[in-house]
């Protein structure tokens, strides 16, 4: 098929609405025009004036069940000042410091090993004061903390952090088949991730501050049979804490619509016991997302797909997965699948587009995990997801701190 010829038989019907099955026939065929004769997908849809988001599933519902489901913006969340400082570790691109800076609470500082996140976090935040440095090194941290709250212990603040969780993932895990030496996890054996806890936990009983919110996966809850987590119990609680029970989150149930399921463990110096946060919702559809412009956000990249992926693509229906390419197809009448740290080379990719068959951008990963749209992610696409995808959902960090306040 000559491509000069297809252009011009495709700029007049190719997705029309009135000719769908025309329309998806038309699709078929250059498709298989392009794996045959080796052409580049993205070139030729440039060359047809068109672009990955006109191509269409074979099976596409005109309306969703769940579409009029209410997905809740960051500002519904918003508070007065309350004055009370807050240090943040790991802080990543700032998830969990966009949602306690909405309940009102003022950054002393935040702490993030990685350079291009705290760029990131700088980018969006000129305000916060941001220090990249490593929460292993503790005399390190003692010293650089000593300076934006002081040196004396009981500091008239919280901390808050999810010390880094691939060590305790399952997810991180499904990469390797169950005989491989890398399926079981790590845990507090894992060279470079394992002990973070535990450092967190030492600078928690170092300054202790009124209160504190540890985030990680559930699977911390599993390792060495639990023994580690206990551990981390008996010390805060010398260290003069009461602790609340471990909290699993699912954060499809508070607002965010998305399957992820996330440990929370608060303590506090007060002798208070931490009233958990209620379900808001039942399991929250991801419908209404995608029904939102995308013309003008900034971080609206996707995967150049070839055209063998998206002849697979295509024939999904929905909630269902892509074996070759190991990713799903989302269906709008139920929560995303869990957003991930994947990227366009590297480290993994996005769920595919429930309406479009191609991966998400980072822009729409971002609004899953509910980022606000002027919130811009710095460095490479790949970069970008990893960041996304590590975040804990700004909405649900809202609702951590605003429950957090009846402690203080």
């Amino acid at each position: 098929m000559n491509i000069r010829q297809h252009k011009a038989d495709t700029n007049k019907s190719l997705f029309a609405p009135e000719a769908r099955s025309s329309a998806i026939q038309q699709q078929i065929e250059f498709l298989q025009h392009c794996i045959a004769n080796n052409v580049a997908l993205d070139s030729y849809l440039d060359s047809i004036g068109r672009g990955y988001d006109d191509l269409s599933y074979m099976i596409n519902l005109e309306k969703t069940k769940n579409g009029t489901q209410k997905i809740l913006e960051l500002t519904n969340f918003s508070q007065k000042n309350n004055q009370i400082p807050v240090v943040s570790f790991f802080a990543g691109a700032g998830g969990l410091d966009l949602g306690f800076e909405a309940a009102g609470f003022e950054h002393a500082v935040l702490v993030e090993k990685n350079s291009l996140f705290c760029e990131t976090i700088r980018h969006n935040r000129p305000q916060w004061s941001v220090e990249s440095a490593d929460v292993s090194q503790k005399d390190q941290m003692i010293e650089l903390l000593s300076r934006y709250i002081g040196r004396g212990q009981y500091f008239d603040g919280i901390f808050i952090g999810g010390p880094p969780c691939q060590s305790f993932s399952i997810a991180a895990n499904q990469r390797f088949s169950k005989e491989d030496e890398n399926f079981k996890r790590t845990g507090f054996l894992h060279e470079k991730n394992g002990n973070l806890l535990f450092d967190y936990i030492e600078l928690i009983a170092y300054f202790k501050p009124r209160a504190f919110l540890i985030e990680n996966v559930t699977g911390l809850m599993d390792v060495d049979s639990g023994e580690q987590l206990k551990k981390a119990y008996r010390i805060l609680e010398e260290a003069g804490y009461t602790m609340n029970q471990p909290m699993v989150i699912k954060a499809d149930r508070y607002s965010v619509p998305q399957q992820r399921v996330r440990l929370f463990v608060v303590g506090s110096r007060k002798g208070k016991i931490y009233q958990p946060i209620i379900p808001k919702n039942h399991p929250l559809a991801v419908a209404s997302v995608f029904e939102k412009t995308l013309i003008g956000v900034d971080n609206h990249i996707t995967r150049a797909h070839s055209a063998e992926s998206v002849l697979r693509y295509m024939m999904l229906d929905y909630g269902c997965r892509d074996q070759k390419g190991r990713v799903d197809r989302l269906n709008p009448n139920d929560p995303s699948k869990t957003v991930i740290a994947g990227g366009s080379s590297g480290g993994g990719r996005s769920h595919l587009h429930p309406h479009i068959p191609r991966t998400l951008s980072v822009r729409e990963c971002a609004r899953i995990q509910t980022f606000p749209d002027d919130y811009v992610f710095l460095g490479a696409v790949a970069r970008q997801f990893t960041q996304v995808g590590n975040a804990v959902p700004p909405i649900l960090a809202a609702q951590l701190a605003n429950s957090l306040l009846s402690l203080l």
